[in-house]
């Protein structure tokens, strides 16, 4: 019977070796093993080994306080490569991640991508396949036309390219086979059969394990605890212990960044829903509101971090927790997603699934609408939402965005119509801009593309832009205005405030007054169109009663 060995975290950093690419299961605090990648940067200040590592990050490895996650590598010499769906967030200054700090100063390849293609990139190297086609990126910073990805200047263009298949354009990702899986799970039993029953989401650690595997890699298992062989419920093994190579027990790890460990996350149990915060009365709540305007009871709706995250809570404080099911990319269904620094878990979830299979469904658009929010727009209804110079480590990176809408049949994107310091007041029913924030998010070219507005009308998708004091829509003649809020000037506050011209809707209406109150909106949902099919039956059977 195979049976892994159990070593210490340092003890199993001796099993990477120099030039290794190693893959790590986390999303930002949620479900990364620390103590190993913490072991492996012990060993390198011992050893200054191992050397020239290329690391894959799916989603995220470590958070934005103190050294953690992919920070324990972030030294050069050990690190030569990193390839991720998203990097630690932090300010920009000195004490920034040290991860942007190599990336800055051009120490460090790196290459962000998006998370979803990630995840596919470690199915095809586990099924010994060349690599993934996907329209997920084209037109966005992903692009080879754009930037290919690239973080810096030091890193060379080399893992994306534009390929015809069938008379369609594609984007083709090479398969990465990793040597070194590092993955997370709560207990271990003494065949290396894992179980995650304390965690919020098992990411993608079994097709990360698998790509390893397959290949005649390592895989490395940090959990909390072990059990004995044959304990375990075989319906509740994830990753079955004939691909564990190590076992490293961490009984003090974290559930998220946040949270030692809270089973209403894990789906244990159920809290209530009033032991969730309220969210403060202000612009972003308003906006918020807005938003919500925008869904239909019974949909499957993804949602994005920032300012979309607060949609679910205003739906618990009207009444209507359960009128939507919320799908996030790490993987939870239902329940309420959370908010700010323990974003992607949710509260009470009816399912959670593996972060790679839920991008199945989301890179299919098996749902309803996106909600996301957005750092700019241009004038072709284009959106940055992971760089700006000015505040450029604050922004973590692409992340499941890409893929998100890369097929979402709709997507509201959610966020305010300026940035910077700003005097505006809510009374009376209405929105008064004393003094305005310095810099508009109307701008005539962003940053850098993570969203084409040209693409999404090419496919047919219906997009939104809802600020605090103004509706947008992307239409072929340009995007267009169709809601003010009350006490805003049209000209001085919406049209002057953007660099380029916007169309204004002859449907052109006022944002109701109530969302500007802080009361109860009283709000309701009317029910989402039923299925074609389910519809039909529905019809056959009330024809065939009468």
């Amino acid at each position: 019977m195979h049976r892994p060995e159990i070593l210490t975290a340092r003890r199993a950093a001796d099993l990477i070796a120099d030039g290794d690419i190693v893959s790590v299961s986390s999303s930002s605090g949620l479900g990364c093993p620390d103590a190993v990648l913490a072991g492996i940067g012990e060993r390198f200040a011992e050893t200054a080994g191992p050397r020239g590592l290329t690391t894959l990050h799916p989603i995220a490895a470590g958070d934005m306080s103190g050294i953690k996650g992919i920070d324990h590598l972030a030294r050069p010499g050990l690190l030569s490569r990193v390839v991720a769906g998203s990097y630690p967030s932090g300010p920009s200054s000195a004490e920034a991640p040290r991860i942007w700090q190599m990336i800055d100063a051009g120490e460090v390849e790196a290459y962000n991508f998006p998370s979803g293609v990630l995840h596919q990139m470690h199915r095809a190297a586990a099924a010994r396949q060349p690599g993934v086609f996907t329209k997920v990126g084209l037109g966005s910073f992903v692009d080879p036309d754009e930037t290919g990805g690239r973080m810096n200047d030091a890193t060379p263009a080399a893992y994306v390219r534009r390929e015809q298949l069938d008379g369609q354009e594609w984007l083709y990702f090479p398969a990465i086979t990793p040597d070194v899986a590092i993955i997370r799970a709560t207990t271990a039993d003494e065949n290396g059969n894992l179980t995650f029953e304390d965690e919020a989401s098992p990411l993608g650690a079994l097709d990360q394990a698998y790509a390893a595997h397959n290949t005649g890699g390592v895989v490395i298992a940090q959990v909390k605890r072990t059990a004995e062989a044959g304990s375990l419920d075989p319906q509740a093994v994830r990753v079955p212990g004939v691909l564990v190579d190590a076992v490293v027990v961490a009984p003090e790890q974290l559930q998220t960044t946040q949270t030692l460990y809270d089973p209403a996350l894990s789906g244990q149990l159920r809290r209530p829903l009033s032991v969730l915060e309220p969210v403060p009365f202000g612009l972003e709540k308003v906006i918020a509101r807005r938003a919500t305007r925008e869904l239909h009871s019974g949909e499957i709706v993804n949602l994005g971090f920032g300012v979309s995250a607060l949609v679910p809570h205003v739906l618990v404080e009207e009444g209507l927790a359960g009128a939507v099911s919320w799908v996030i990319e790490q993987g939870a269904v239902g329940g309420v997603p959370l908010r700010d620094f323990v974003f992607g878990v949710a509260q009470n979830p009816d399912a959670i699934m593996q972060s790679s299979d839920q991008f199945t469904l989301l890179q299919g658009g098996g749902f309803h609408r996106a909600m996301l929010s957005f750092l700019e727009i241009d004038e072709h209804g284009s959106v940055n939402v992971h760089h700006l110079a000015r505040c450029r480590h604050v922004t973590a990176g692409v992340g499941g965005f890409a893929d998100i809408v890369s097929a979402a049949p709709e997507i509201v994107f959610v966020g305010s119509f300026t940035a910077g310091r700003r005097d505006v007041s809510l009374a009376g029913g209405g929105l008064t801009i004393t003094r305005d924030g310095a810099h508009t998010k109307l701008v005539k070219k962003v940053a850098s593309p993570t969203f084409s507005g040209r693409r999404a009308l090419e496919r047919g998708q219906k997009v939104t832009y809802v600020t605090e004091r103004a509706v947008l829509s992307l239409r072929p003649e340009g995007l267009t205005v169709t809601e003010i809020a009350p006490g805003v000037d049209l000209e001085r506050d919406v049209l002057a405030r953007s660099e380029f011209p916007l169309q204004v809707g002859d449907e052109l209406t006022t944002m109701d007054a109530a969302l500007f109150d802080p009361a109860p909106l009283g709000l309701t949902l009317s029910p989402a169109a039923p299925h074609a099919r389910i519809a039909a039956l529905a019809a056959m059977t009330a024809k065939a009663d009468r």
